[in-house]
């Protein structure tokens, strides 16, 4: 196994799915109240040039559990790409600890990370992908419908880094993936090629948002307005209007579906309240995974296992 997680197309599908194993493993030990402690004496330097709640709670509390120390280093702490060339960040910082999480802008400073630094290096976010939220997002799906098999998994909304890691995803595990987005809003036309060249999945992308959700098993979306986008806030909900998640949306899958959404939520815009809080919502179990899934992620790239 690569010695870093950047994305999920760096992996076999039997790599992820036993990734997903171990996650299951270390979360019945989270919950037992198990002794657990495989980074004992190990440091984790998070990075964080785009802040995020769930990212550092999730992060912070894993490594902490399983006997390690995490470091926050927040925007002011580390300009990275800014104050300092990236590759010395690298070099410098894995000297200092085992292990790397960077939450960034730009996905080529991923990668430069990644490239310079000697300890394992993990991608908390770009512009590009989030491939943690995907394994938390699919290690979610296998609880709740007990199977990866034969999947419709519909997003809805702005073809972004979330719709990247899925569409990654899709080159690995069979599925029926579709992007249900405005025009002009699509996500990376090399990234959807992939998936047809792999012959592993169906993939559309399509602006009809009622034909896009039929027999959906899992309707999934985010904010319109990520962060770095706020300025587009206004034009963007104009755009994305008709592609809100509601309780008509919900019930015209024909199917039991289940929702899902990355958070933050901004509640009344991409998704209304009703559908945030209704049965069907598992949002709050793919956040917790956050914090599983990322765990067994560190657990695999330091050699370790459940």
């Amino acid at each position: 196994m690569t010695k870093d997680f950047l994305h999920i197309a760096d992996f076999t599908a039997d790599e992820i799915l036993g990734m997903l194993d171990l996650a299951k493993e270390i979360k019945s030990k989270f919950y037992k109240h198990e002794e657990y402690k495989p980074f004992k004496n190990q440091s984790l330097a998070m990075i964080f040039a785009k802040p995020s709640a769930r990212t550092r709670i999730s992060f912070e509390t894993g490594f902490t559990w399983m006997g390690g120390h995490a470091l926050y280093l927040g925007p002011n702490d580390i300009g990275i790409g800014k104050r300092e060339a990236v590759k010395d960040i690298a070099r410098v910082v894995s000297r200092y600890n085992d292990m790397i999480m960077a939450r960034l802008f730009n996905h080529r400073h991923i990668l430069e990370l990644a490239e310079y630094s000697s300890s394992s290096v993990i991608n908390g976010l770009t512009d590009y992908n989030h491939p943690c939220q995907i394994m938390a997002d699919i290690l979610t799906i296998q609880e709740h419908c007990k199977t990866l098999n034969d999947l419709k998994v519909v997003y809805v909304g702005d073809g972004n880094n979330i719709v990247h890691s899925w569409l990654q995803l899709a080159t690995r595990l069979s599925m029926e993936f579709v992007c249900a987005c405005p025009e002009g809003y699509e996500p990376d036309s090399t990234t959807v090629n992939n998936v047809h060249k792999s012959g592993i999945s169906s993939v559309e992308i399509t602006h009809d948002l009622k034909k896009a959700v039929k027999e959906a098993d899992v309707i999934y979306t985010d904010v319109w307005a990520s962060m770095g986008q706020k300025s587009e806030a206004d034009e963007r909900e104009k755009i994305f209007s008709e592609f809100q998640v509601n309780e008509a949306v919900m019930e015209s899958t024909g199917k039991e579906t289940f929702f899902m959404h990355c958070l933050p939520a901004e509640r009344g815009r991409e998704v209304t309240d009703g559908v945030l809080e209704a049965p069907y919502s598992i949002v709050f179990d793919e956040a917790e995974n956050r914090m599983h899934a990322q765990n067994a992620i560190m657990v695999s790239l330091l050699g370790g296992n459940g």
